[in-house]
């Protein structure tokens, strides 16, 4: 843990973040006296430490004091906190400076002219867009005589502890009606009121980053808050503060009332936040309490983000050549075909997935690919299409037209059909800002989810829609020529790469046999592509041999089908672990399990948890440029961290039960939990780098 540590200890020490003192009101202290002491932490320009209840993420200040035999310390006076929205996060705590003061009793047998010393080895964190564990030991030695004097910074400590908040001087109360909170307090105690804000002493009240409602019911002020995942009981007093028109004062509210709606029961989580993102701003971390509409537009964000994938913007590259020919109106009806598609295959998604978890059924994001049979077929579609594109084979309008859009044909149905194409290659990828809208969708009625999906669904179609519907996007594209056979031809390559990933998630699912069926069914459909290519200027009899023999390997490779769902059951475990985890992977971690996380969190070991499936190219890309460099493994090595890994490849329950008590509804899902058995995990963001893990690593350390 980086340390602000001086040898020997002093009143002062500083790091690049935050620079510390220990300061004292009292330059010569008497025998039996309370001293009033003060921790000054100031803060470099754009870092904030922390109130005694962070909010969403951070850690307090802590203050171990050594102080001579007989005195005692009381707790932190902790000033009034300033609010720090940061995204879909909420933090309470100090920018700039602040003074923490603590008051010390000290002994009545202190002797006039001896020196009492007082030490405090204090940790805090510190935080912009990475947040640093920091610590530094402080010491004082006062001379005690028969009577006090004051310092030099009497009057400075004085000041700050006249503007601590004060007990309230009116009567305010809570009541919880289902899944709100309400604090009020008189009219005639606060007249004209602008703005409140209430702040919880402990974690989990509230929704931190949730937008008080300020009303007037009668004779009383009114703030609305929804309640958090640890609402207060009825019949114990909440404390916190009160902030109205900036003033803030203590309040200790009588509770009545009860959440009658489930309330989530994970613990406390920090974001680690990603280099160049809002501090404690998760990429992607879910809310099941978001409101429907922030779910939407979170949706549509992740749904244009989905274009940038690299299983998705192959097929928008092919589709935009289109507009290099035809005329305006062609193209607009093209965008609101493909849109169309689009929107028809997220629906039918929404559906399955409705219909799914009426079975009962646990189910999330890319759920259809856990089916080996699903991911052959959709293998297979890649490698035709990739022979298409290549110039191999010329689908006719048989196939609905889709072959042809691919190949830049301008019909409608091609249009259709490419935004379903788009649709199905898209799930196996997790956009930042998708995991919140999906988790919030998956537990919602079918109207919601509905709305979230086709949300999800029309981000994906803007950008192909804004340039069918505006003709100055299209102008901006080069003239057609030569090179757009040639980029034609070249785009049929990223469809023969996602072709062979595919092949290689079989191998995950179905073990060698699966390969082998792949394998065998693209020879196949390669040799009647080639039949019917060779056949279609021969003579008419000629054309049917070559149309039959055609017809005759692709019945072949349909028979292979049954055989991936025979092998499925038998062969995959001898080359998957029951955990889901492929034999060879478990060199450098551990399968995950329920169990064996839970004997890990009871020792007090730092874990490292990583949820992640085969087709999921965000877990794979994590892994390559993150989790397997010599940096992270050289980190867990040096801090004792247990690396357990979740295959969600093949349908766990035991994954998707992890995935919803952290409001996911996909993988990947990153955790880290710090060493010691009551921490909390902290969430890591969807997109990985080697600093955001050790970052993350660091914070947990002892």
């Amino acid at each position: 843990m980086p340390t602000a540590n001086a040898a020997p200890p002093a009143d002062r020490s500083a790091t690049d973040e935050v620079q510390v003192r220990l300061i004292s009101a009292s330059s010569q202290v008497a025998p039996g006296q309370t001293v009033l002491l003060a921790l000054e932490q100031r803060i470099a320009p754009h870092w904030h430490t922390y109130w005694k209840n962070p909010g969403d993420s951070g850690q307090p200040t802590s203050i171990d004091w050594k102080l001579p035999a007989g005195a005692a310390a009381g707790d932190i006076l902790w000033p009034a906190p300033k609010r720090f929205d940061v995204g879909p996060i909420t933090n309470y705590g100090y920018e700039d400076q602040v003074l923490l003061l603590t008051e010390v009793r000290l002994p009545q047998d202190l002797a006039p002219g001896s020196t009492a010393t007082v030490s405090a080895e204090a940790t805090w964190l510190v935080c912009r867009e990475e947040c640093i564990p920091q610590q530094a030991t402080l010491s004082l030695s006062i001379p005690v005589a028969a009577a006090a004097k004051d310092s030099s910074d009497a009057s400075s400590l004085s000041a700050a502890r006249a503007a601590l908040p004060g007990k309230a001087p009116f009567a305010a109360a809570a009541r919880i009606e289902g899944r709100d909170l309400l604090v009020t307090w008189p009219v005639s105690a606060v007249s004209g009121v602008k703005q409140a804000l209430f702040m919880p002493q402990d974690w989990g009240r509230i929704q931190h980053a949730a937008k008080p409602q300020l009303d007037r019911a009668g004779d009383d002020w009114r703030l609305r808050v929804p309640v958090g995942e640890e609402p207060a009981t009825a019949g114990k007093p909440m404390n916190g503060l009160l902030l109205v028109d900036g003033k803030a004062w203590e309040v200790s509210l009588p509770v009545t009332g009860v959440a009658t709606a489930p309330v989530p029961t994970t613990s406390p989580t920090t974001t680690v936040a990603a280099p160049g993102s809002p501090a404690n701003a998760s990429s992607g971390s879910g809310d099941a309490d978001i409101s429907l509409w922030t779910a939407m537009g979170l949706a549509l964000v992740g749904g244009l983000i989905l274009n940038l994938m690299p299983c998705v913007f192959p097929v928008l590259a092919i589709k935009a050549l289109g507009f290099l020919r035809g005329n305006a109106g062609e193209h607009r009806q093209q965008g609101l075909a493909y849109t169309a598609g689009v929107l028809v295959a997220f629906a039918a998604l929404g559906g399955a997935l409705l219909a799914l978890r009426g079975a009962g059924g646990n189910v999330g994001w890319g759920f259809q690919f856990h089916s080996p049979l699903f991911v052959l077929l959709l293998a297979w579609l890649m490698f035709v299409l990739g022979l298409s594109l290549a110039g191999q084979l010329q689908i006719g309008a048989g196939l609905a037209g889709m072959g042809q859009g691919l190949a830049s044909k301008p019909g409608l149905a091609g249009s259709f059909f490419t935004g379903v194409l788009a649709t199905v290659v898209a799930t196996p990828c997790t956009a930042p800002f998708m995991g919140a809208a999906m988790a919030y969708a998956l537990a919602q009625p079918a109207v919601e989810l509905m709305a979230v999906f086709l949300s999800l669904g029309l981000g994906l179609a803007l950008p192909y829609l804004a340039l069918a519907r505006w003709p100055a996007l299209q102008r901006r594209m080069p003239r057609p020529g030569v090179w757009m056979d040639v980029l034609k031809q070249a785009l049929a390559f990223p469809m023969f790469a996602a072709a062979i990933w595919l092949v290689w998630v079989i191998a995950q699912q179905a073990g060698p046999m699966g390969v082998l069926v792949a394998l065998a069914g693209m020879g196949l459909l390669a040799l009647a592509a080639w039949i019917r290519s060779v056949s279609r200027n021969a003579s008419s009899r000629w054309q049917w041999t070559g149309g039959g023999a055609a017809i005759a390997s692709l019945v072949a490779a349909a028979a292979l089908l049954p055989t991936l769902s025979a092998t499925t059951g038998s062969e995959a475990p001898d080359a998957v672990t029951s955990s889901g985890v492929s034999r060879t992977a478990a060199v450098d971690h551990e399968p995950y399990s329920p169990e064996r996380l839970a004997q890990l969190r009871a020792q007090g070991k730092p874990v490292f948890v990583n949820l992640t499936a085969s087709w999921c190219i965000t877990c794979l890309v994590n892994e390559r440029v993150a989790l397997s460099t010599d940096e992270v493994r050289t980190a867990f090595e040096k801090q004792g961290v247990t690396y357990l890994k979740g295959d969600w490849t093949r349908q766990d329950p035991r994954i998707t039960e992890l995935l919803k008590q952290h409001d996911r509804s996909g993988v990947p899902l990153y955790l880290f939990y710090p060493a010691g058995s009551g921490s909390g995990a902290q969430v890591l963001p969807q997109l990985l780098t080697p600093g955001i893990v050790t970052t993350a690593l660091r914070g947990g350390a002892t």
